[in-house]
């Protein structure tokens, strides 16, 4: 079940754009090998995916085909858990099996050892999202700033600094009872745990029903979160301040959504049953609702994920909904004071 918009658009924001097929079985892997896709991000026309067998793999998308312009293994046999990309530093943090490797954008080499060593025991990374969002160097040659990320352990919360060929440990804060799921933005940090501990919010799940309700923390803005939170029959977003202060008004989705994501100003939210709910985040309203994908016809859907910088997708969808419309380009008073047109131009609109 889910819900639908009150008044539908007749362009509405999003539309589903197929990229790659047949990851997990091309690549002239050995046989009775394959992977499966486990993260993946996006920047300009690129396309970085990270597979179940350790395996690195760098496209480029085209207007009707893909190039495969890398592959390498990070891990033999174990997953690559999350792919982090820093436009600005040009690098990408790599999470496989619990450690983190950091790697150069956009050839995918790795850092060595010898000059920065793996983060280890890791359980998930949370970069700053303003750092996030930095473009990447107009003139590489120029000074940049560093990007500060935080790594959530077993029992504590390591802070640290990366710049292109170095990285500064900054701290360590204890976090007895773990976190599994972080996000960042400025100084501060949303922390999904086992137990309420430092500043507690929200409980994942307010219901008594034994279901396993899996976190959803999404970064809306330099001092705001979204945490999602079940309650037995469905379930809420609930906009916070960094410092724990409730803003906005709330969402609800028909079930505890398996991943969100966030287009300003819009929230992306994947049901559990492949539905794809999309809300305003000023109105909290539903604008759109992207069907299930029928029995056979595409891939399961199993998460979302933001770009922060944006990348490239070729596509001709909605080209009818292109109209032509005229434009005033430039105007001159008449002798009453009433204006004249001068010349007209005609461009494409929505």
């Amino acid at each position: 079940m889910t819900s639908a918009p009150l008044n539908p658009l007749d362009v509405p924001p999003y539309q589903l754009q197929h990229l790659l097929a047949g990851v997990g079985d091309n690549f002239a892997r050995p046989p009775g090998q394959s992977a499966q896709v486990r993260c993946a991000q996006a920047l300009g026309a690129e396309l970085y995916v990270g597979c179940s067998n350790g395996e690195l793999l760098r496209f480029s998308i085209q207007s009707d085909s893909h190039t495969l312009l890398s592959r390498q293994t990070v891990v033999n046999e174990r997953p690559i858990q999350e792919i982090v990309l820093l436009p600005s530093l040009s690098r990408a943090l790599v999470l496989a099996d619990h450690q983190v490797y950091i790697y150069t954008l956009p050839s995918l080499d790795q850092i060595p050892p010898t000059v920065i060593k793996p983060i280890r025991n890791v359980v998930t990374i949370a970069v700053d999202e303003q750092h996030l969002r930095r473009p990447p160097p107009v003139d590489p040659s120029h000074p940049v700033d560093p990007v500060d990320f935080c790594v959530i352990k077993r029992s504590a919360i390591s802070l640290y600094s990366l710049y292109k060929e170095r990285l500064f440990f900054q701290k360590e804060i204890p976090l007895p009872s773990g976190g599994f799921l972080a996000r960042r933005t400025g100084k501060a940090l949303c922390v999904a745990d086992k137990a309420a501990s430092m500043l507690p919010l929200m409980p994942l799940s307010q219901a008594q029903d034994g279901l396993t309700i899996k976190p959803c923390i999404t970064v809306i803005s330099d001092n705001e979160f979204l945490i999602a939170s079940w309650m037995g029959a469905s379930s809420l977003g609930v906009f916070i301040t960094g410092d724990a202060e409730p803003v906005r008004g709330t969402l609800e989705w028909p079930a505890h959504p398996e991943s969100i994501s966030l287009n300003y100003p819009h929230i992306a939210a994947l049901l559990p049953n492949e539905t794809i709910e999309i809300h305003s985040v000023e109105t909290q309203a539903i604008v759109q609702v992207v069907s299930a994908p029928a029995d056979g016809q595409v891939p399961e859907r199993k998460k979302l994920v933001a770009s922060a910088n944006g990348f490239f997708v070729p596509s001709s969808q909605r080209s009818d909904k292109l109209r032509k419309t005229p434009v005033r380009l430039v105007r001159r008073r008449g002798s009453e004071g009433s204006r004249k047109e001068e010349a007209l131009g005609e461009v494409p609109a929505m």
